[in-house]
């Protein structure tokens, strides 16, 4: 028998056993399915953001689909971009690393939910013999007036520092913000990337760089280096204790009104409910709830700490330095502007101004 007779012989009995497997995959497949659809019930919401903040959301939004809550599509960029898509419909929730800019446009409408502390944390090599900076150090580099690394206890070489591309981002703009008490302030940066993944890539090669993440982004990256502030490591610990004192909050943004506003909703409560804030604290962040007194309390005494280390106090309240209270003011309302610290600096802030004013109307001594 030859082959080709074999064949037409043998064809016939594969087909039925093709035809026989395909059923029984077919019976199989609805409850697949089945089980598929019940655990992403609900329409695809989009999620974009920040690189810093998208990576810890990832984690959340896969134990959201695996509850049955809905489906949600992450879309790692930037802070701004986020934002924006937010404002034009075509995300449901912007990944944030800062709070809202209430004067933007872009921003007018948007809700802002805290959702953790992290850590702003300045990043060098791992070669790099430098392991701590002070705040005043940090601030000069970031003006340029500190630009060898011999000037900070290090070898005797050019500092390359590198930012992100978009002043108005997440991590750059809060980092800026506590330096300088304006998120938008001009600095001299060499290097200039789209979003911190990038500008981590560049570090990570670059014996020479110094650059600004988040702990929740580098702490499992060993090929960066953190380094300490004013003595203190950045951990989860001194966050929420407050003894390192760049910690910064970390938001989820959602517009009412929108064609999956009541599903952003539901992410944005399930990363408030029990589950969501383990996965919070698996991904080396401090729930909001962990750590209330860092919007109230804590926060006036680390703005005056900050300001000490780069300029006198000018201001005492409740027996503490609290210095620049306009910027007080400004950093208070964006994080917390309804707390009993808040209201003390505003009317010690308007005290103050209408003692400038009433000095400024004085009539003058012409002597004479």
């Amino acid at each position: 028998m030859t082959i080709r007779s074999i064949a037409r012989h043998v064809w016939p009995l594969s087909l039925l056993f093709a035809c026989g497997v395909a059923f029984a995959a077919a019976a199989a497949k609805p409850h697949e399915s089945a089980k598929a659809e019940s655990r992403s019930a609900g329409p695809n919401i989009v999620l974009r953001g920040d690189h810093s903040t998208t990576r810890i959301y990832e984690a959340l939004a896969v134990a959201f689909e695996k509850a049955g809550e809905g489906r949600v599509t992450v879309q790692p960029f930037s802070t701004i971009s986020g934002l924006d898509a937010v404002y034009a419909g075509t995300a449901d929730i912007a990944a944030s690393a800062r709070a809202a800019m209430p004067d933007r446009v872009e921003e007018q409408g948007t809700n802002f939910y805290p959702v953790a502390w992290d850590a702003l944390v300045p990043i060098v090599a791992p070669t790099n013999p430098v392991s701590n900076i002070t705040l005043k150090q940090l601030h000069d580099v970031y003006l340029g007036r500190i630009t060898n690394w011999k000037d900070l206890g290090g070898n005797d070489a050019p500092i390359n520092l590198d930012g992100v591309a978009a002043p108005l981002d997440g991590v750059e703009y809060s980092t800026r913000l506590l330096l300088f008490h304006y998120g938008d302030q001009n600095v001299s940066v060499s290097r200039m990337y789209v979003n911190t993944e990038k500008l981590e890539e560049d570090i990570a090669l670059n014996a020479n760089g110094l650059g600004m993440s988040t702990l929740a982004g580098v702490a499992r990256n060993s090929k960066v280096k953190m380094l300490g502030v004013e003595g203190v490591r950045a951990s989860t610990a001194t966050i929420a204790d407050g003894s390192y004192p760049l910690y910064s909050a970390i938001y989820l943004a959602t517009r009412n009104g929108g064609p999956h506003s009541a599903e952003a909703e539901k992410f944005v409560a399930f990363a408030d409910s029990d589950a969501g804030k383990a996965i919070l604290r698996q991904q080396g962040l401090v729930p909001n709830a962990d750590a209330p007194d860092l919007t109230t309390t804590k926060q006036a005494a680390r703005i005056a700490f900050v300001d000490a280390h780069l300029k006198p106090p000018v201001l005492m309240m409740d027996g503490r330095p609290v210095s620049a209270p306009n910027a007080t003011l400004d950093m208070l309302t964006r994080e917390s502007p309804k707390s009993p610290e808040t209201q003390k600096v505003r009317v010690e802030a308007a005290r103050l101004k209408a003692e400038k004013q009433q000095q400024a109307e004085a009539p003058k001594d012409g002597g004479g």
